[in-house]
Formats: C-alpha cells, structure tokens, sequence
C-alpha cells in the first residue's frame, strides 16, 4: 500500500487505536518512538530495522499498513509537522488518519473514481513529484556553491542588483470630467492620509475603495517603479497613465496636479503616499539569493537531462490538428471542449510532430 505522506499532517479523530493495533500486531512502539524522536535532519527510516518496518500496524479490508509505511509517513513531513508526532496520543491520530484514507480510497475505486481523468492527472503529479524529490536527492545546497560562482554571477548580472526606486500610489477613479475636477480641488487641500481617505470612500468608483479597511489605506493601488523599469513584476492594478503621474509628484502627501485620464475611460486622482529610494545591492548583501538562484538552475539541469533522456527513449508526438479542435469557454460557460471536426477530410489524421 502506497500512503500519500503530505496528506499526513491532517489529524482527525482515533484516539487509542494505532498502540492497541499496534500490541495485537506485536508492534515495538519503542522502535516507533525512537524514530519519531529522532533529530530533524536525520531520515527516520534508518532507526528501525527491517523486520520491524514490516510488522503490520493496522489492518484495512485486504489492505495493511506496516510500520515501515507509517515512519515513512513521518520522515517525509517537514522537521515543524513532525514534532506534533513526539507523543504516542498523536501518533494515534496519524493512523486513525492513514486507515481513513484508505478506506475513502478503497471506496472511490469500488466506484470507479480512479478512472476519472483529473484524478489520473493527480495520480500522475504525485508520481511526478516522487520522482523529482529523488532526483534531487544529494543534489548541491546554496552552501555548496563556490564563491568564485557567486562572484561570476554577480558581475555578469549587475543590472539585476539594481533596484529601482518606486513609489506607492492611492487614488480616487472617477468616470465624469467636471465632478473630477471638484474633487481634485478638494484632493489638493487635504493634509493627512486621513481627509483623502475620506474622499475616497466618498467619490471613488472603484469598488475596493468601499471596502472594509483603515481610511488611511482607503484608495491604495500598491506600489510601482518608473515607466521603462524592467526590474519585478508590474503591478496591473495601476494604469500606466498614473505610473507616469505618480513620479511627477514631488514629496509624500501630495496630490497630483492634473487629472489623470486613463484609455480605459476612467479619470484618476493619484497621491503619493510611500516612496523607497533607488538601491544598488552589495555584493555581500546579493550573495544569498544568487546561491539559491545557482542552485535552482542546477536542479532544472538535472530535470531537464532527465526529460530529455526520457523523450530519447520514449519519443513524443503531437498531433496539432488535434490539439487545434479545442476551445476553451469564457468563465462560467463549462469546461473545455473539443468539437467534432467538419465534414470532409479534416477528421483524418494529420501529420504529427514530435
């Protein structure tokens, strides 16, 4: 029986029975304990032994769960999950957990649920996911990377390490010229975060501006760099109208002085309400994140080489024709589809490619 360890940290109710199945079973919850107990970092599967790993915990219908199975279960939580499971009382609970699991899931095969299409793909992700957690097994940590590679990388990308100035935008969306240009009078006598709040919460048309939050935050768009920065990814709740504006403002608190009229037909009134000054990163303070970014691309090179190797020995053919009969609804109007194709020969086979 395979258990789906990540589904572990789930406790439900059951409170006595895995040590009593485990004494009918003659189970060594010594062994047990000992391999809960264990240090963090160790792997738990080496504190018992394999006899013990085979001595059946719990029996389900025609299934068993072993001991070997429910310390695996242990071994692959993270080192915060696995100290709820110091006590033989929640330990308890993980088994009555795994036995319910596998009781829901010996009844949705009975019911031919394994046979459902998204839960192939699930089945298939799980696997998935086994099979990169051992490829990356003994794969090189962030302390592992020279710092001669570190210094490689930081001047080869020194562009990346700049960080640009950017500045927090709130604002007041309007959709009528002349009550816009009343309002902006009113924006530009306000003095605290306060009073423009409370222009918001009154003019403003944009739904998040009635929303339940501090009126000192009422407005808030988040934060953005110049027009022509590159560096994070854009915030597309502010048009580039006001991104444009916003870095006219002179000082936070202020009001732009214009209208702002966006292609979308709304008109803004911005303020700038936080701003953090352009930084270039240290080599000392880039250091962490070019390790761990080192080590991400030498993981994608194993699972890259392993695709590959996988695509030479079971090639891959797509056939586009096929793939071009699908449409995808707009939201609410079902799932996917693909139509029967037209009369004529388009139903035969087209090439395939791989």
């Amino acid at each position: 029986m395979v258990v789906r360890p990540r589904l572990a940290p789930r406790v439900v109710a059951g409170v006595a029975l895995a040590l009593a199945l485990a004494a009918s079973a003659g189970c060594n919850d010594k062994a047990l304990q000992t391999s809960v107990g264990s240090d963090a970092g160790k792997r738990l599967g080496g504190a018992i032994t394999p006899e013990q790993a085979g001595k059946v915990l719990a029996r389900v219908g025609e299934h068993t769960i072993t001991l070997g199975e429910f310390v695996a279960a242990i071994e692959h939580m993270d080192q915060f999950d696995r100290l709820r499971y110091q006590s033989p009382e929640r330990r308890r609970e993980l088994l009555a957990e795994m036995i319910n699991i596998q009781l829901l899931a010996d009844e949705a095969e009975a019911k031919g649920y394994d046979k459902d299409p998204r839960v192939q793909q699930e089945i298939r992700a799980t696997l998935r996911e086994a099979m990169m957690a051992q490829l990356h097994e003994g794969a090189p940590t962030s302390a592992d990377v020279s710092e001669a590679d570190v210094r490689a990388y930081y001047d080869k990308n020194r562009a990346a390490f700049h960080d640009p100035e950017r500045r927090r935008v709130s604002a007041i969306v309007l959709t009528d010229a002349a009550k816009a240009t009343t309002v902006l009078d009113l924006a530009k006598k306000t003095t605290t975060s306060a009073e423009w709040g409370a222009l918001v919460k009154q003019y403003s048309t944009d739904p998040s501006a009635k929303g339940n939050v501090p009126v000192d935050l009422t407005g808030d768009l988040g934060i953005v760099s110049a027009t022509g920065e590159t560096q994070g990814e854009p915030n597309t709740k502010v048009p580039p109208e006001v991104r444009t504006a916003i870095f006219q403002v002179a000082k936070i608190g202020d009001v732009y002085d214009k209208l702002v009229p966006t292609t979308g037909g709304k008109i803004y009134i911005v303020r700038l309400t936080q701003r953090t000054d352009a930084h270039e990163r240290t080599f000392a303070e880039a250091d962490r994140s070019i390790r761990v970014k080192l080590v991400q691309e030498k993981l994608r090179e194993r699972e890259d080489a392993l695709v590959a190797q996988l695509k030479a020995e079971f090639p891959v053919q797509i056939d586009d024709a096929v793939l071009a009969t699908v449409r995808v609804p707009n939201v609410g109007d079902g799932g996917a589809t693909a139509p029967s194709p037209p009369s004529g020969d388009a139903g035969a086979p087209a090439p395939a490619h791989s």
